[in-house]
């Protein structure tokens, strides 16, 4: 159930501009596509995305997940609020460098819910980690 129409070119142009200085560009994530249901996003995993045995973080893994699942599920109810109620990732395999890249969908909807999925892959084309995801409609 969408109770709204998907965001416009004007909606996604703002929130970009406010997504500027947040954890958002602090990660180094980028927007490359959207279409009312689906995002994808990149990161060029850097040396600090790294945790110590020099595989991405799970924490990145995590947040770049609820960062795609959560921007699918603003994109389908641009006039309302949504928040991560639960996060679930499952990590497959290591991403060590080189370009992540982000897929998010809604597979879900209700007037107060979103349930999205997402995946992460390397730039070889290899699952790094799946997620799911609950929103909750403020």
């Amino acid at each position: 159930m969408n109770t709204g129409k998907p965001m416009s070119d004007d909606e996604w142009e703002a929130l970009e501009r406010s997504a500027n200085g947040t954890f958002w560009t602090y990660l180094g994530c980028k927007l490359v596509e959207w279409d009312g249901r689906q995002v994808v996003i990149t990161l060029d995993v850097q040396p600090h995305h790294l945790n110590l045995i020099g595989i991405l973080h799970g924490g990145v893994h995590s947040s770049l997940l609820d960062n795609a699942m959560g921007l699918a599920a603003m994109a389908s109810r641009p006039q309302e609020k949504v928040v991560t109620a639960v996060l679930n990732v499952h990590f497959v395999s290591p991403i060590r460098t080189g370009l992540a890249t982000v897929t998010a969908e809604i597979v879900h909807s209700t007037r107060k819910g979103i349930t999205a999925q997402g995946r992460i892959m390397d730039a070889d084309g290899r699952l790094g980690s799946i997620g799911t995801g609950s929103f909750r409609v403020t």
